[in-house]
């Protein structure tokens, strides 16, 4: 993985020059190859409809997936047979009509659970992506074709295809008996792109962005396309910038979030409690006039807390992560892409699902401050230490939605799929991670669906 100097770049970059549609996928029509682009084994390349005249927009460019073998043009046949027999957690594949799909990795990930896809294994999913009761959304389907790794063979008995199998397994055979070949600078270069390699169906060349170098210093050139192309989710990791330092600090272990507040949650409401069991507390209401504040109060300002970190976790989420940053302005650009349009590109990168301390603090001190100033001392940091809970537990929530597999029909299923269909298809509404309470009053709910 190559490093860059991390400074921003003078002129657009070349892939970015003129005007045109950002490249979708497209599986349906009828298409023709472009002889004249390269042809990358495993990616995208693009394509032109043979009857232009059917279509009102012009010189309108498709991506096509194309497998590509480095010895044979055909893609991997399976049997039906082959695909049933992966039906578990270590190796699960899917039909969609005749196109084979190894979702092993995805598991986890999934809204519905594992237990939905293990049902679904070895079988046409073709309906259920259709729905009802869900119709999964256009990234979604988008993001599925990383899984794509072969076609059905439905004539598995035929002369044909025994013949097309026996010279797959031939050629794979010669690769193999030539791959001690391979230079040693060759395996070096396969070597530095390996994280990008892993789970890529990103078109490296004909992104709109190169992916082999840092991304915070290329996303303010994308302008009026930035929008539409962060919220273009892929599975694949994300390096932000050139500089070590710099990206190791983007990044944090969801464990180091307990590891780092719980202790000063446990020690500030130890401090807060026995403070107000002196009995010395009182709260000013006019010159004349005070109330004492006993230590059995101190649960409901926790709690006061709690509830006002989950309206700053809403506004936070809504008003600054989804902000939509001028197409002109290459700074507010890099800044969202920083703060929350990377989640959004890459939603399980695992190592920036939650907030890196130092970043998280400047939030927390600010929160701390002004209470301290609205209430009496012990009182702001009484119902301080209960905001810092909710936000450790909103931390925890967020990444669980992402990785976990909750248990069907419990709080966090819902609460999980709720958040998926924020990231694939409602990007402008569902912005409440740890409950949908504040969405409610601002009618920014997503429409319920069952999955």
């Amino acid at each position: 993985m190559s490093g860059r100097t991390d400074k921003a770049p003078d002129s657009l970059p070349p892939r970015l020059a003129g005007k045109g549609r950002t490249p979708q996928v497209s599986l349906l029509g009828q298409l023709r190859v472009d002889v004249n682009q390269p042809v990358i084994p495993g990616r995208l390349r693009p394509t032109t409809d043979l009857n232009p005249s059917q279509h009102p927009r012009e010189s309108e460019t498709h991506w096509t997936p194309v497998r590509i073998s480095t010895v044979s043009m055909s893609p991997r046949l399976f049997t039906q047979r082959e695909v049933a027999r992966h039906s578990t957690k270590d190796s699960c594949w899917v039909l969609l009509g005749t196109r084979v799909y190894d979702v092993t990795s995805f598991l986890r990930m999934h809204p519905g659970g594992e237990a939905l896809l293990l049902r679904r294994s070895g079988r046409d999913v073709l309906r259920e992506m259709e729905g009802p009761p869900h119709r999964h959304s256009e990234n979604a389907r988008r993001w599925m074709e990383q899984y794509y790794i072969g076609e059905l063979d439905a004539h598995s008995g035929s002369d044909e295809a025994q013949t097309l199998r026996e010279r797959r397994k031939a050629s794979e055979q010669t690769v193999g008996e030539t791959g001690d070949e391979t230079t040693d600078e060759q395996t070096k270069e396969e070597d530095e792109n390996a994280d990008y390699n892993r789970c890529s169906s990103v078109d490296l060349d004909k992104d709109l962005v190169d992916w082999r170098k840092p991304l915070a210093w290329q996303v303010g050139h994308l302008g009026e396309k930035y929008d539409a192309w962060v919220h273009q989710p892929v599975d694949r990791p994300i390096r932000l910038f050139g500089n070590p330092l710099l990206e190791a600090g983007t990044k944090t272990s969801w464990y180091w979030v307990p590891v780092v507040w719980l202790p000063i949650v446990f020690y500030v409401s130890w401090h807060c409690y026995t403070t107000l069991a002196l009995g010395t507390t009182r709260l000013d209401l006019t010159s004349g006039i005070s109330i004492p504040i006993h230590k059995y109060l101190f649960p409901l300002l926790f709690l006061l807390g709690w509830f006002l970190w989950s309206f700053i976790e809403y506004c936070i989420h809504r008003f600054v992560f989804h902000m939509k940053p001028p197409a002109h302005n290459y700074y507010l650009i890099m800044i969202h892409f920083l703060l929350h349009g990377q989640h959004h590109k890459s939603p399980y990168d695992g190592s920036r699902l939650v907030f890196p301390p130092g970043l998280a603090s400047l939030v927390v001190g600010s929160f701390y401050l002004l209470l301290c100033r609205t209430l009496p001392e012990i009182l702001g940091t009484s119902v301080f230490v209960g905001g810092l809970c909710g936000y450790v537990v909103y931390d925890m929530i967020h990444y669980y939605l992402h990785y976990g597999s909750p248990k069907k029909g419990s709080y966090m299923y819902g609460l999980k799929a709720y958040h998926v269909k924020h990231h694939f298809e409602h990007q402008r509404a569902g912005f409440g991670i740890t409950s949908t309470f504040w969405d409610h009053p601002f009618n920014t709910v997503i429409p319920g669906e069952k999955f």
